[in-house]
This record gives structure tokens, C-alpha cells and sequence, in this order.
């Protein structure tokens, strides 16, 4: 009987063993989480630890996120984007959509407000305020493949430097024909029109002024229409 006894516990040890250098030679991975992932300064520009190590993530790492956040993949660096807009910044999306969207009824293109996935490259997915495309192809179920016809971008403290830098030459490499930055504050629009794969030195627009859209036939939106309650 004593022989027995000898065997099993050798046997169970045996095994013990076994599970030991399985676990040590495939750790169990850890699923992302939402403190882990990012890393953000007091006035909510977040810089990520990925971006900090310099790991680039793609698009089926960015699908694993967690959905209690809205995120941005620009050259395989996730940006965090909260906190969430100021009411100002949505009163102006919801005007320059209301007064786009009804210009471009009954056309080809279609509009679309954040947050909508564009996915550029499998390292740059973006989600921008407001942007329209013409191109049918490009849109699916889940989000639009390619670049947009027109790009707009309300400025943000959270968003400006990403916006005027990463943002535009993004849209710059990726054939985006026009990008445009909208400033609440100053009610002012910074349009950049693509030419020869780069863009142009920008325009300024003021509150009274039309802005004529190169990428949609020349349609116009008066300003003062955007700005209207602000």
C-alpha cells in the first residue's frame, strides 16, 4: 500500500511540474485596461503609454478597447478622447451639420458626425466632428474606409494642438481635399484645400463671411448661420 502512496504523489508532483513551466512559458495576457491604457495630463490632452513606449497598435487592438471611452489611432499611437466636448463645441457641430446636411439632400454625398470610425490605414482611425463622403464604396456597417471628402474639426483646449498638428497632416497624407478647423472662441474657419498632395496655406473665414466648399461643387455656408447663438 505504502508503494502506491509513493507512486501517487510522485505522479501528482509530476503534473504540478508540468503546469508550473506551461504557465511560465505562456503567460495568460492581460486584457487592456482603462487606467493602464492612458495617461492623461490635468487639462485632459492625454498622451498614452503606448505612445510613450513607442508600441504602435492597430485597428483590431483598437476594437478590443474598452467601450466606456471614445479613442483615436493616429500612426498606431491611441489618443484618449475625453473629457467630453463643452456645450459650445456641440451647439456649433449641430448648426454646421443642420445647415450642410440640408444643402447636400437629395445628392450623392452623405454626412456624418462623430462618433463615426474613419479608418485610414490600419494604424490611423479617427473619429472627427463632422465630415461628409461622396464616394458610396467607402461606407459600411460599421464605419467609412478611406478619406472623406471634407474634413471639419471644432478646436477644443483637449484638442487644439492635436487638431492643427497630427490631425491635418494626417488628413494631409492620407487625400483628404479640404480640412476644416472651426474655433468656437474666435468664431473663425481655417480651411487647408489639398493640392498636389499638399495643402494650401490656410483661409480664414469670419462670422458674416460664405464659405464656398471646393470639395462639394462650391456649396456655400454662411457663417453667420454657424455662429448664430454663440
Amino acid at each position: 500500500m505504502s508503494l502506491y502512496i509513493v507512486l501517487a504523489a510522485v505522479l501528482v508532483m509530476a503534473v504540478f511540474a508540468i503546469v508550473v513551466s506551461y504557465r511560465e512559458d505562456h503567460p495568460k495576457k492581460k486584457k487592456l485596461s482603462w487606467s493602464a491604457l492612458t495617461q492623461g495630463d490635468e487639462k485632459g490632452r492625454t498622451m498614452t503609454l503606448a505612445k510613450q513606449s513607442e508600441k504602435k497598435y492597430t485597428y483590431a487592438d483598437y476594437l478590443t478597447w474598452p467601450k466606456e471611452g471614445r479613442w483615436e489611432l493616429i500612426d498606431g499611437a491611441p489618443y484618449n478622447m475625453t473629457p467630453a466636448p463643452s456645450t459650445r463645441h456641440q451647439n456649433v457641430v449641430v448648426l454646421f451639420s443642420r445647415v450642410l446636411g440640408n444643402k447636400l439632400s437629395g445628392g450623392p454625398c452623405r454626412l456624418f458626425i462623430a462618433p463615426t470610425d474613419v479608418v485610414l490605414s490600419e494604424l490611423d482611425v479617427v473619429q472627427p466632428d463632422v465630415f461628409v463622403v461622396c464616394d458610396k464604396k467607402k461606407i459600411t456597417e460599421a464605419n467609412v474606409q478611406g478619406a472623406p471628402n471634407l474634413i471639419l474639426e471644432v478646436l477644443s483646449p483637449a484638442t487644439t494642438l492635436k487638431d492643427r498638428r497630427e490631425k491635418k497632416a494626417l488628413y494631409e497624407k492620407h487625400g483628404v481635399l479640404e480640412y476644416l478647423i472651426i474655433d468656437p472662441m474666435g468664431k473663425t474657419v481655417e480651411r487647408h484645400i489639398l493640392k498636389n498632395e499638399r495643402y494650401n496655406a490656410p483661409e480664414i473665414f469670419g462670422m458674416q463671411d460664405a464659405l464656398p466648399l471646393h470639395s462639394l461643387d462650391g456649396i456655400e455656408i454662411h457663417l453667420s448661420a454657424v455662429f448664430e447663438s454663440e
